[in-house]
């Protein structure tokens, strides 16, 4: 019984290792291009990533840390020459040469807001 006992234990350590380490307990993303482990590793060192590119968006993680978040998306696509116009809600709304482009942000956690930018804001 004690034999048993010490098997069970030790599995049972070992698949909680497992699962502590996958990072499950992270909310799902809108993108399957990276793992939620390689995010969280890749935002020790940046403040924003690329996650990946869908149809019609590509994705971008950031930190929050009191707002700094809005404001790398906002100096991102400012850099490509798009000038901000207003934000309204989680959306960033900015102009360039008579075109538009809205940019959609959410909270992934309490940590982290998901960005995504329609496909074409970077020529």
């Amino acid at each position: 019984m004690n034999k048993w006992l010490m098997i069970t234990g030790a599995i049972g350590i070992i698949l909680l290792i497992v699962a502590l380490n996958s990072k499950f307990y992270y909310p799902s993303l809108p993108i399957d291009a990276m793992s939620k482990k390689e995010i969280l590793n890749s935002l020790q060192t940046k403040d924003m990533i690329k996650i990946g590119t869908d149809q019609d968006y590509d994705w971008f993680i950031a930190k929050m840390e009191q707002g700094k978040a809005y404001k790398e998306v906002k100096d991102m696509i400012q850099k490509e020459g798009w000038k901000f116009q207003v934000q309204e809600g989680s959306g960033f709304f900015f102009e360039k040469e008579n075109e538009s482009l809205i940019a959609s942000t959410r909270m992934w956690t309490g940590d982290y807001v998901l960005v995504n930018v329609p496909l074409g804001w970077k020529q």
